[in-house]
């Protein structure tokens, strides 16, 4: 056989395996490498009134990644637009969690959430927050007040109700 013919034929062939891989990538089957199990902290958070499952891995505050134990990304501070993850400070109703303002399935959800600080008014008795249209009825009610903490979280939610 010519050898351009060969050189042809082998060209043709990586195209074809190039093609073929792109393909399966553009499918979801992406080469991540072998599967490794590993056991990471999982937290409980509110969105819509049921309880969902999420992880805790990157945040843009560098004290915040120190006490969490998690990684320190200073990019994601440029982060805008992220949904709102809501944290009570201080006094709060017994079997408080923080509340998520989007999950998966919704059209706005990301892993990114800003971090908003919930804190009870003086004289307001506190209430199990659940809801983030619920957090803002309080907020404009007067009973609560809102505050960005301007810190991007990334907390990927892996299970959708309990």
């Amino acid at each position: 056989m010519p050898r351009n013919v060969i050189v042809l034929s082998l060209a043709l062939c990586t195209l074809l395996g190039l093609a073929a891989a792109a393909t399966a990538a553009g499918a979801g089957r992406l080469a991540l490498g072998p599967k490794k199990h590993a056991n990471e902290a999982a937290y409980l958070g509110y969105y819509d009134g049921h309880k969902d499952t999420f992880l805790v891995t990157d945040t843009s505050s560098k004290s915040q990644a120190a006490a969490m134990h998690i990684n320190y990304s200073p990019v994601l501070a440029a982060v805008e637009g992220a949904p709102r993850q809501f944290f009570v400070e201080g006094r709060a109703a017994a079997g408080q969690l923080s509340v998520f303002g989007s999950e998966p399935g919704e059209s706005d959800y990301n892993p990114l959430w800003e971090e908003i600080a919930v804190t009870w008014k003086s004289g307001v008795k506190p209430v199990l927050l659940v809801k983030d249209d619920q957090i803002d009825a309080l907020a404009k009610a007067g009973k609560l007040t809102e505050k960005s903490l301007h810190v991007v979280l990334n907390a990927p939610i892996t299970k959708v109700g309990t």
